[in-house]
């Protein structure tokens, strides 16, 4: 069986509210689970608790090789909490989106600056046929 930590959506419309829980990663999202470790409350307002989580629980469940979910992870991070392993693959992940990013953007410049020199060498091309003399007709 494939353990997971991920969320658990309750709510209503508009107003979502996720549970964090430990469940077999083959059942659905908001269906039996085996451990509740605590909660995410994106709209939380005034002196409502948007986030909390039972570290020493989650801890037990990564050490037993449940594998935290991307975004459970991303949460993890934000609200510095959880195992450091966890923590390095955001990193890790950033780290490779910003690399892929650079090497995109630098494929670009070349590519851009290639069409360019082709440009010029165009108008080069057409310059110096328009400025060549035409010969007259012998008469």
């Amino acid at each position: 069986m494939s353990v997971k930590v991920r969320l658990m959506r309750g709510g209503r419309v508009s107003l979502p509210f996720y549970t964090i829980v430990v469940a077999d990663s083959h059942r659905g999202r908001d269906k039996k689970f085996i451990e509740k470790l605590g909660y995410f409350a994106p709209k939380a307002r005034g002196e409502d608790v948007p986030f909390s989580l039972n570290e020493e629980r989650l801890n037990h469940w990564v050490g037993l090789g449940a594998q935290v979910t991307d975004v459970v992870a991303r949460l993890l991070v934000k609200h510095n909490v959880g195992p450091q392993k966890v923590r390095d693959r955001i990193t890790k992940v950033k780290a490779r989106r910003i690399r892929a990013a650079e090497a995109i953007a630098k494929d670009k410049a070349a590519s851009e600056a290639k069409k360019a020199a082709a440009e010029a060498k165009k108008a080069a091309a057409a310059e110096a046929a328009a400025a060549a003399p035409t010969e007259a007709p012998a008469a």
